[in-house]
């Protein structure tokens, strides 16, 4: 049971931000799949209600124990989220050329949604109980190296390359607040370059590194992998200053912008409510991130601040690569957007790293 006095420490201003930014994603879902006289394209938007739903019954569910018992469970959880990665490579549901989820009898999951926080939690735990007062050197940061490249190369083969980079984005966002030695942080600088131009030549797909160079030069291939991109910035272009108003957006409404209740969502916000509308949003999610900043502050312990710090990387490193994607600055990769973009597992587990984060901060006062 929870105790009293830590039920009135709930966070209603955190929990408020992130249901006030779903249910705008709800309808903007609403009108991202409108198709005219015949009402919503398969109801998404009702099943997006739906996952809300589950998600606060996750959030609730994580408020229960203290939050100190993840860290004792912090490697089963970790562990358990590699073990379905690897059951995705074997049995998994293929779509749209990626094997990237697994089917329960009706409910499918997407298991790198899991990994994402499950990575928190195990570094988090790491590196509080391997603390280093003069820095981490190069042999101590091979565990913590290791916990983020497993997931990360699982999700790389299914192949994700958007998950996989937020999954080392991430991962990384723990290694800023904890002290590495200068000569160890330019050494895992170098082997990444190094990786990553043995990933560009070997472990990428052709239409990965295409993409890449799409970015660089949309118009090189405009009727295929630099589509997506010149649609986004067109749609959101043209909304303006104030937008084409709900349920107006041209290329919304005429299918011109592929996955636009997903990777997409933003330009369809863009187009319907123009520059002002975009912007509110933008601010609403920095407001709901700089807040987490500041619960994770505010910790008492220094598990809770790295978990706090790694699960506000969960909520930034997706919002900054999705809309620096949709407005063309950043590649396509495929990242959705926490909280507004169509998926249940992103919403469920989102929602679910938030209540770990309110676990952290109505127990600050009870050490």
């Amino acid at each position: 049971m929870i105790d009293r006095r830590v039920l009135q420490n709930i966070d209603w201003m955190l929990l408020a931000l992130a249901i006030g930014v779903t249910v705008l994603g709800i309808v903007n879902l609403y009108s991202a799949t409108y198709v005219g006289h015949q009402g919503t394209e398969r109801g998404v938007y009702l099943k997006q209600a739906l996952w809300m739903g589950l998600g606060l019954v996750a959030l609730l569910v994580m408020l229960v124990p203290d939050y100190r018992t993840f860290e004792r469970a912090a490697y089963p959880i970790y562990w358990a989220s590699v073990a379905l990665l690897v059951a995705v490579l074997f049995i998994g549901t293929i779509a749209k050329g990626s094997q990237r989820w697994l089917a329960f009898g009706p409910v499918t999951i997407q298991p790198s949604e899991l990994a994402k926080l499950g990575v928190v939690i195990a570094l988090a735990r790491f590196f509080h109980h391997n603390k280093a007062q003069d820095g981490y050197g190069l042999l101590a940061l091979v565990r913590p190296l290791a916990l983020v490249g497993i997931p990360f190369l699982l999700v790389l083969k299914q192949p994700d390359l958007g998950t996989a980079l937020l999954i080392a984005f991430i991962g990384g966002t723990l290694f800023l607040f904890v002290p590495i030695r200068t000569r160890s942080l330019l050494t895992i600088l170098l082997v990444g370059i190094v990786v990553v131009s043995i990933a560009w030549k070997f472990s990428l797909h052709d239409y990965q590194r295409m993409r890449v160079l799409t970015f660089l030069e949309p118009e090189r291939d405009p009727l295929n992998t630099g589509y997506q991109a010149i649609q986004s910035k067109i749609a959101v272009g043209s909304g303006g200053i104030w937008g084409k108003g709900f349920l107006h957006g041209t290329q919304t409404q005429l299918n011109f912008l592929p996955e636009q209740q997903t990777d997409f969502i933003f330009s369809v916000l863009a187009e319907e409510w123009g520059f002002v509308g975009a912007g509110l949003v933008v601010v609403l999610y920095m407001t709901l991130i700089l807040y987490s900043l500041n619960v994770a502050r505010s910790s008492k312990d220094g598990f809770g601040a790295l978990l706090g710090a790694g699960i506000v990387g969960m909520l930034f490193w997706p919002v900054f690569v999705n809309i620096g994607m949709v407005l063309g600055f950043m590649p396509v990769v495929g990242v959705p957007l926490p909280f507004m973009s169509y998926g249940g597992s992103s919403l469920i587990v989102t929602f679910a790293a938030l209540g770990l984060l309110m676990n952290i901060r109505m127990r600050r006062f009870t050490f």
